[in-house]
């Protein structure tokens, strides 16, 4: 064999190697936005579980107060169908909806001092909090995945793996701006 014969096949190894190294941290990037993913559906999925027991504590309580029952309702509906169909688009959307819901029956909750003694609205109440801290830590967590996702499969050489193995960015999940702004208060209680 010849010296440069030699060469091309080292350097066809070296490249071959190369391009496996960059598939394979591609695969374990999509795989770890689909983990971040079924994380925030968990919380998800757990929080769809506890929110129809504190409408019907609240039901209980608060008769006249239908409009902010049935909103809660509705929109738990749409974060679990957004959840189920993987839309994340959606999701974010439906989100800034419950929580505009979860925090009107919070403030109304306020008026009834009977259902705010109820130990199952506290300890509801409180379970909800403690998934919502959760659901925040875990969308940080999908956005901090599928950044690094949308990174390499946007650099170089990353990408010629990427397209042409059909890897893609990924949508983050975000909010609108009614959800990310400072909720008003007094308005919550009027």
């Amino acid at each position: 064999m010849t010296i440069a014969l030699l060469i091309a096949l080292g350097a066809t190894t070296v490249l071959a190697l190369y391009a496996v190294i960059l598939y394979n941290g591609l695969v374990n990037l999509k795989h770890s936005v689909g983990k971040a993913w079924a994380n925030i559906d968990v919380i998800l999925k757990q929080r769809h579980d506890e929110l129809p027991k504190l409408v019907e504590v609240c039901r209980q309580y608060m008769s006249f107060e239908k409009d902010t029952l049935a909103q809660v309702t509705a929109a738990r509906g749409a974060v679990f169908a957004a959840s189920t169909r993987g839309d994340v688009v959606q999701l974010g959307a439906a989100e800034a909806t419950l929580q505009r819901g979860l925090g009107s029956l919070f403030a109304l909750a306020e008026s009834y001092p009977d259902l705010k003694a109820n130990e199952n609205f506290r300890h509801l109440r409180e379970r909800i909090s403690q998934l919502e801290n959760a659901l925040a830590d875990r969308r940080e967590l999908y956005n901090d995945t599928v950044n690094l996702n949308n990174i390499r499969v946007e650099e170089f050489p990353d990408l010629l793996i990427a397209r042409l193995l059909s890897f893609g960015p990924r949508p983050l999940l975000e909010f609108t701006i009614e959800e990310i702004r400072d909720v008003d208060l007094r308005a919550l209680f009027h």
